[in-house]
């Protein structure tokens, strides 16, 4: 039997590799498992030890692009036989979930973490194609629809640390692998605070050295040195002897750094500034901070006492999260707990 995992780069991707080694096998232990996702810096590093398959970029709410993925979608099914498909999201879930489950395949769609109080426009559509389970990972939505399974915040929990700097202040800022949405608010805003002698320097008298991840922001003119894309394991090593984080708030940027023991400082990008699609970051920086896992600010209003008081606040995994369980369509139709399902 043979599983795809199916996601788009930047957030979706994280959130999926972060849920697959929780999901159960499909029949034995060792079933295959193929990744299918777009090429980058992120998903090369990321995915370097498994069966990938790259496929052309699914754009925002593209429907030629959508469209595109069902001769690779058709191609796969009948050449890696696969039975099973997962997906996160976003674009790229209904390029391939809808043509899998038509030909029997069985299909699962997980609403991604950023989404709070509903489905994104995906999870609106997917919900309604036959053959596809779809999954909130808040049980404040959950209903007959949308099963409950978990979240990849499980076992996460803030703590108390004293940690000091060692000679020089290590800084990342990033904006996540997304493209299509610059953060450029953020960067000025940063720029002169971060800098070598700059504000944050002189407050607390040490040198400042600072990654900077612009993702597709123009960054040019700004007085900083930029690196739009990093490899996934590059950035989780960045982010693991940082002292400070600051992070757009998107979901897998969060993640990463909170595997790093980490506790950020989340920027929120704003739609009516173009920075985003909607608003759905706000809701997931109040989330994580309402959890105590992250700061929310909005990018003009972060300060240096902000940045300070992150020094003395780290995360932790306190226990091997449970089992993300899958259920075929028809348990979730008729509202059953998979939990008691399986009993």
């Amino acid at each position: 039997m043979t599983t795809l995992f199916v996601a788009t780069t930047g957030g979706h991707l994280t959130q999926l590799d972060s849920l697959a080694s929780r999901i159960p096998p499909h029949g034995a232990p060792n079933d295959d498992a193929v990744w299918v996702t777009h090429a980058n810096e992120q998903s090369r590093s990321m995915l370097a030890d498994r069966d990938v398959e790259f496929v052309p970029y699914v754009g925002v709410r593209n429907v030629p692009d959508v469209l595109r993925c069902i001769p690779d979608a058709r191609r796969l099914l009948e050449r890696r036989k696969v039975t099973r498909a997962v997906s996160t999201g976003s674009g790229i879930a209904l390029g391939y979930l809808p043509y899998l489950a038509a030909r029997g395949v069985e299909c699962h769609y997980i609403e991604s973490a950023t989404r709070v109080s509903g489905p994104s426009l995906t999870g609106r559509v997917l919900q309604w194609v036959p053959g596809v389970c779809t999954y909130t990972q808040y049980q404040s939505w959950a209903d007959q629809r949308w099963g409950y399974a978990g979240s990849v915040f499980d076992g996460y929990e803030s703590t108390t640390v004293t940690r000091m700097p060692d000679g020089v202040v290590r800084v990342v800022v990033t904006v996540g692998a997304a493209t299509q949405y610059p953060f450029r608010r953020l960067f000025e805003h940063l720029a002169p605070l971060l800098a070598p002698e700059g504000v944050l320097a002189q407050a607390i008298g040490l040198p400042v050295e600072v990654l900077w991840q612009t993702g597709d922001t123009p960054v040019e003119d700004l007085p900083i040195r930029a690196t739009p894309v990093l490899p996934a394991a590059v950035l989780g090593a960045a982010l693991g002897t940082a002292d400070i984080v600051i992070s757009h708030a998107g979901t897998g940027s969060a993640l990463a750094t909170l595997n790093a023991g980490r506790y950020p400082i989340l920027a929120t990008r704003d739609s009516a500034r173009g920075e985003q699609i909607d608003d759905h970051q706000h809701e997931l920086a109040t989330e994580l901070a309402r959890r105590g896992l992250a700061r929310h600010r909005d990018a003009q209003s972060i300060t240096i006492d902000d940045m300070m008081e992150t020094l003395s606040i780290s995360v932790r995994r306190t226990a091997s999260p449970p089992p993300f369980e899958l259920r075929h369509e028809i348990s979730w139709r008729r509202g059953v707990d998979p939990r008691r399902e399986r009993r």
